[in-house]
């Protein structure tokens, strides 16, 4: 939906242990979940009219944050 934060644990809350728990022991998933964060924290705030860039712009970062979701969950996914 337009204007809605897409914070993983939102859009994952069966994996919310699990999201933490990576978190605080693998590196690698700590930085995606920031990245992805800050992705997800730049497209609100295009959507939302706070910051003003193309379409192109804002629909690659979409595709952007849509890689580092399936990522995350694949880490998820293996534990």
């Amino acid at each position: 939906m337009l204007n809605e934060k897409h914070d993983l644990v939102h859009e994952l809350p069966e994996h919310r242990d699990t999201i933490h728990t990576l978190k605080m022991s693998n590196n690698h998933f700590a930085r995606l979940f920031d990245e992805y964060h800050e992705v997800d924290h730049e497209v609100h705030r295009i959507e939302t009219g706070v910051e003003n860039t193309s379409d192109e712009y804002l629909e690659e970062r979409k595709k952007v944050r849509l890689h580092l979701k399936d990522e995350l969950y694949r880490m998820i996914k293996e534990v």
